[in-house]
């Protein structure tokens, strides 16, 4: 069986052991114990050794990619292509979300007797998200240029990261090549080393997915589906829905490339996405599959994937869309069409300054319901169901950020989707 196909096993598996253990045994200590003693570790185990990665796999593929391009006039338009993709897929799914919330309307069969439990029991978690820190405005532009770049790389900063390498390849494009070419010789022993290191690491996927996802589903409260169903559904047919629909039809119309070849050859970093409900820590996984799987040139993909990592926030701009108007509704709101207009512009906005850990879009979520009149403390009555929320947010999250590196390969390259071939088999030999 092939390696992807191992790491959706793993998924699969672990999200049947885990909803048969909430299920069958909820809260039995042997449980609690095989999740605090065996299944977290190796799960944590495995999302650290991928974070481990991240920074150095940001910083030289970014500043490679550059530096291999020479003239910065094309590095300025293919981030110009990039970023505008984001924009496009960003926006359509945030819009997404605010139509399929306005049809079904999730939040007016709550009663005020159950939002007011949900309040009670998450307001602290919904304090500690508060006190975290919700502001987004110039300062946040302001920010993305580190002063300490090391500081940045420390605190798994991407986008002061990204910065940082795209200045200092620049300037190895600008310098002579006899100068920059020691510094490039080992930046691209640096990236092989890297690239050896993650190669090791993905062994251990399919262990790593099963744990994860175990721990979460054996941990997720099932029972707040009774109450919260209709707005989870809402959320996980939407996201589907800009998956199947949006980014399959950007995917053909853009990057000339069969939907049922993409999502075929991108199963690991959809697995891993969804079990990591990180971009940050998948990110070492997709540059893999763009590459390998897809046939990207490395110059597009470590220079498109980082960015998407950072900037690519489809399922999380669909996500805060759905739960603003939800809320809204829940406290017997209305909002006008301006308004909702200008709830689409934020959500777009800060979908994209959204750290890209679990849970790192909820702080967001405070800022744009504060926008609306809506108190911090009401996020709490959707944090008992934000877990799978996240991990599926995530997940699309990722995958708008592979169609995007298909579709600049296209037009920024001569990679073509004639090189990638049929769906890979469902099993393969070892």
């Amino acid at each position: 069986m092939t390696l992807p196909n191992r790491i959706v096993l793993g998924l699969v598996l672990g999200a049947i052991c885990g909803t048969a253990a909430n299920v069958f045994a909820p809260g039995a200590p042997w449980v609690q114990w095989l999740g605090d003693n065996l299944a977290n570790p190796a799960g944590q185990i495995f999302l650290r050794l991928l974070l481990m990665t991240v920074i150095p796999l940001v910083f030289t593929s970014i500043t490679l990619g550059v530096a291999g391009w020479g003239d910065i006039r094309k590095v300025g338009r293919v981030g110009a292509r990039t970023i505008g993709y984001f924009l496009v897929s960003t926006v359509a799914a945030a819009a997404l979300g605010l139509l399929l919330v306005q049809v079904v309307r999730p939040g007016e069969g709550l009663e005020p007797s159950v939002r007011e439990s949900l309040m009670a029991t998450y307001r602290a978690q919904a304090q500690g998200i508060q006190g975290s820190g919700t502001r987004f405005g110039i300062e946040t532009f302001v920010n993305m240029v580190p002063r300490n770049p090391i500081q940045a790389a420390a605190n798994l900063d991407i986008l002061g990261v990204i910065v940082f390498a795209l200045a200092f390849g620049a300037a190895l494009a600008l310098i002579p090549r006899e100068t920059a070419r020691p510094i490039l010789r080992v930046l691209d022993a640096l990236g092989e080393a890297i690239a050896k290191i993650i190669d090791v690491v993905m062994r251990l996927a399919p262990v790593g997915v099963f744990a994860l996802v175990f721990v979460a589903t054996s941990r997720f409260g099932w029972e707040l589906l009774r109450d919260l169903g209709l707005y989870v559904a809402v959320v996980l047919i939407g996201l589907s829905l800009h998956c199947a629909i949006v980014l399959s039809a950007l995917v053909r119309v853009f990057g000339g490339l069969s939907p049922a070849v993409f999502w075929s050859r991108i199963r690991a970093s959809i697995a891993t996405a969804f079990s990591t409900s990180s971009s940050n820590a998948t990110l070492p996984t997709n540059i893999a599959v763009a590459e390998q799987d897809l046939g990207i040139p490395p110059q597009i993909a470590g220079f498109v994937l980082p960015l998407g990592s950072a900037l690519c926030a489809n399922g999380t701009a669909l996500f805060l869309a759905v739960s603003v108007l939800f809320l809204v509704q829940v406290f017997g709101m209305t909002l006008d069409f301006a308004t909702q207009a200008v709830v689409l512009v934020l959500c777009v906005l800060t979908a994209a300054g959204a750290a890209g850990m679990p849970g790192g879009s909820l702080p967001m979520l405070i800022a744009v319901l504060a926008a609306v009149g809506i108190a911090p403390g009401g996020i709490a009555i959707i944090l008992g169901v934000d877990r799978i929320l996240d991990m599926a947010r995530t997940t699309v999250n990722v995958c708008g950020g592979l169609s995007a590196a298909v579709y600049v390969a296209r037009w920024e390259s001569d990679w073509s989707a004639h090189a990638v071939g049929r769906p890979a088999p469902l099993v393969a030999a070892a």
